[in-house]
C-alpha cells in the first residue's frame, strides 16, 4: 500500500460531553455514514459519543467536518491509521447508557477525570526508569497481544469487570505512581479516577492510549501489537495490520507464530479454543453425567403416578376373547389375577374400561393401566463411554431395567436417558437384563438403529460378558446350543424348548476361585432373552446372585433384585462392532465389577 495514497482511512475517537436528542442525532449519522459509504460504529449516550470508523479518506475527512460544525463536536480529537481494505462489515449507529459500560454512577468523566500523562512524556519516564506502576485496563485476550514492558494487566475478561478486579492490587501501590493504559484511553477515562475513589493517590491516564502513543514513539518499551476491535485485529507500532488473525470459533487473537501450528484450522479452531477428541469426549461425558445426576434426583419412579403400558394384539391373537389373550401371551400372570385387574379397569382400550369376554382383533392396541404407582429404587449410576452425533455408548449399572417391564416404568435406562438426551430418543441396538452391568449401545436416530440392528441380527458384533457361577469347571473352553423357547414363564424367564429359538454360547474358564465359584469369559453367538443365564443353569453352573435362575435347575419367582441385594455376577465386559456411520471398527469395555477385579 502506497502511504501518500492510502486507499482505506481508519479512524477512532471518543468525546464525553451531555448531549440530547439522542434518537434525531442518530438519524442523522445514519444518513451522514450512508451517503459516505463509511462503515464501522459510533455508539451515542446521554455521556458523549464514541466511533470506529472506516472509508475513502477525503469522506471520512468531510463527515469529521460536517460532525465538527456541531458545538458538542468542535474540540474532537481523532486518532488516525490506513489500510489497504474495509476493516468493517457494516455500519452501525447504537444508542447506549453508557459510551463504555461501567456500571459506577459515581465515575462521572464530564465531571472528573484523572490527570492526563502525554505519550512522549511517558516514554521519558521509562527511558529514565522512573518507578512506575504500568497498569493495563484491557481485557485479558487484548494484553496477549501485546503490551507495554513491566505492565501489569488488571484481570479481567470485561470492562465492567474492573471495579471487583481492583481489590486484588497490592495495599502499597496506594501510595505509588501509577500510569493507566488502554486502546485509545477511553477505558482510562473512567477506571483512573475510580482507582482514586478506592484510595489510590497517584494515578495517571495515558493521553489517547496505546494508539497514540504509537503515534507518537513507536514501540519503545512496548512489546508485540495492539488489538483492535476490526477485522486487521491487531496494529503494530507503525499502525500497519500486524498479521495477528481472530479465531472464528472463540474469537480470541491468534499471533503469526499459533497460525503456524496444526491447532489452527480455520474456521473450527484454533491453540486458544483446540480441544482433543479425548478433551471433547471427556467434556461431552461430564455435562451428560451432571444431566443424569439432575434426572435421578430423586429417582423418576418414588413418587405415586400412573403407568400405561401397551398391550398389542398379534395376528395369532385375532377374535380371541380379552381374557384368553392376556392369560396366554402374557402366562406369568396367572388368569384370575387378570380378571381383577380387569374389573379394576385395569386395562383400557382407547381410554375406556373393557370386559373380560370382550373379541380382540389383530392389531388393536389395549393399555394396561397402573394407578398410583411407586416404583421399586434402582441404580442409578449410569455413565456414558462415548458419544457423537450416531450412537451413544453406556455403562449400565444393576439393579436398572432397561426398558418398561413388570413393576418399573419411569425407572428403566430408557426413560431416564430419554429425559437426559431430549429431544433425542435413544433407541437400544440389544438389551441387558436388568441385574446385568456393562456396555449398552443405542443410537440418536431411527436410520442409524436400523443399521447398527443389522450388525447384531447378522451376528456380525462380537459380545463379551464376564460370570461367576457356582461350582468348579472342570474345562477349559465349552459351548451350550439348547434352543430356548420363545414365551415367557414365571417372572418372565424362559426355559429351554427343543422346539423354541436357536441359541449358541461358548465359554471360556478365567479362573478357578478359593470359594468353589469360576469365573468364566462369555461369548453368546445369538441374543435370545436371558440366554446366558439359562444355558450356564442348563450346564449345572448358575450365576452367582441369580433370583431366577437357581443352583439345581430349580427356578426363583424374582426376575429383578432389589437395590442394594448382592449382585448377579454378570458382566457385559466388551463390545466390538462398526460404526453404523464411519464402518470404523469400535471397540468399548466397561470396567469389570468387584466380583471380577482378579480378571486379568
Amino acid at each position: 500500500m502506497n502511504a501518500a495514497s492510502p486507499v482505506i482511512r481508519n479512524i477512532a475517537a471518543y468525546h464525553f460531553v451531555p448531549l440530547d436528542r439522542l434518537p434525531e442525532r442518530r438519524k442523522e449519522l445514519q444518513t451522514l455514514t450512508k451517503q459516505l459509504q463509511l462503515k464501522g460504529t459510533i455508539l451515542l449516550s446521554p455521556e458523549g459519543i464514541n466511533l470506529f470508523l472506516a472509508g475513502l479518506p477525503e469522506n471520512i475527512n468531510e463527515f469529521l467536518s460536517t460532525l465538527r460544525t456541531a458545538e458538542e463536536f468542535h474540540n474532537l480529537e481523532v486518532k488516525e491509521s490506513d489500510s489497504d481494505s474495509q476493516p468493517f462489515e457494516r455500519m452501525l449507529v447504537k444508542l447506549k447508557a453508557e459510551i463504555i459500560a461501567f456500571g459506577q454512577a459515581s465515575v462521572d468523566p464530564l465531571k472528573e477525570t484523572s490527570p492526563r500523562i502525554a505519550p512522549k512524556e511517558l516514554q521519558a519516564w521509562l527511558d529514565a526508569g522512573k518507578p512506575v506502576h504500568l497498569l493495563d485496563v484491557r481485557n485479558d485476550y487484548e494484553i496477549a497481544v501485546g503490551t507495554f514492558e513491566n505492565a501489569v494487566g488488571i484481570g479481567v475478561d470485561h470492562f465492567r469487570d474492573f471495579p471487583a478486579a481492583i481489590g486484588k492490587l497490592p495495599e502499597e501501590w496506594k501510595n505509588e505512581p501509577i500510569v493507566t493504559f488502554c486502546t485509545g484511553g477511553i477505558r482510562c477515562e473512567k477506571g483512573a479516577p475510580f482507582l482514586e475513589q478506592f484510595g489510590f493517590k497517584q494515578v495517571y491516564q495515558l493521553d489517547g492510549g496505546i494508539l497514540k502513543y504509537f503515534e507518537e514513539c513507536g514501540g519503545a518499551h512496548y512489546q508485540g501489537d495492539c488489538f483492535v476491535f476490526d477485522k486487521r485485529v491487531a496494529l503494530d507500532p507503525n499502525l500497519q495490520a500486524s498479521g495477528v488473525a481472530q479465531c472464528f470459533a472463540c474469537q480470541m487473537p491468534v499471533s503469526i507464530a499459533d497460525q503456524q501450528r496444526p491447532e489452527y484450522d480455520p474456521p473450527r479452531t484454533c491453540p486458544h479454543c483446540y480441544q482433543s477428541p479425548a478433551e471433547k469426549m471427556a467434556k461431552l461425558v461430564a455435562a451428560r453425567e451432571a444431566r443424569i445426576r439432575e434426572c435421578v434426583t430423586p429417582i423418576p419412579g418414588s413418587h405415586p403416578a400412573e403407568n400405561r403400558r401397551p398391550l398389542s394384539i398379534p395376528g395369532r391373537y385375532d377374535r380371541w376373547t380379552l381374557i384368553d389373550f392376556l392369560a396366554s401371551q402374557y402366562s406369568h400372570v396367572l388368569r384370575d389375577e387378570w380378571l381383577t385387574i380387569i374389573a379394576d379397569a385395569g386395562v383400557q382400550f382407547d381410554g375406556k374400561a373393557v370386559a373380560p369376554e370382550r373379541v380382540v382383533r389383530a392389531g388393536e392396541r389395549y393399555e394396561r393401566v397402573e394407578r398410583d404407582v411407586v416404583e421399586p429404587d434402582v441404580n442409578t449410576a449410569i455413565r456414558i463411554m462415548f458419544e457423537d452425533d450416531a450412537i451413544v455408548v453406556v455403562h449400565k449399572p444393576a439393579p436398572l431395567p432397561m426398558h418398561s417391564c413388570g413393576r418399573f416404568h419411569r425407572n428403566t435406562l430408557e426413560a431416564i436417558l430419554h429425559q437426559v438426551f431430549h429431544p433425542w430418543k435413544l433407541r437400544p441396538a440389544h438389551r441387558l437384563d436388568a441385574n446385568t452391568t456393562g456396555v449398552v449401545v443405542f443410537s440418536k436416530t431411527r436410520k442409524i438403529a436400523s443399521r447398527l440392528q443389522r450388525q447384531f441380527e447378522q451376528g456380525t458384533v462380537n459380545k463379551t460378558y464376564l460370570a461367576r457361577v457356582h461350582g468348579t469347571v472342570v474345562d477349559a473352553d465349552f459351548e451350550c446350543q439348547l434352543p430356548i423357547g420363545s414365551g415367557p414363564i414365571m417372572a418372565g424367564g424362559r426355559e429351554v424348548d427343543y422346539s423354541g429359538f436357536d441359541a449358541h454360547t461358548k465359554f471360556h474358564r478365567l479362573q478357578t476361585c478359593s470359594d468353589g465359584t469360576t469365573l468364566l469369559e462369555v461369548q453368546p453367538l445369538t441374543g435370545r432373552t436371558n440366554q446366558i443365564r439359562l444355558h450356564l443353569q442348563a450346564l449345572g453352573h448358575s450365576i452367582v446372585g441369580d433370583p431366577l435362575y437357581l443352583e439345581h435347575g430349580t427356578k426363583g419367582d424374582t426376575q429383578t433384585l432389589p437395590l442394594g441385594a448382592p449382585p448377579l455376577c454378570l458382566h457385559a465386559f466388551q463390545l466390538a462392532f462398526q460404526h453404523p456411520v464411519t464402518s470404523e471398527p469400535m471397540t468399548f469395555t466397561a470396567d469389570a465389577p468387584s466380583w471380577a477385579k482378579d480378571v486379568e
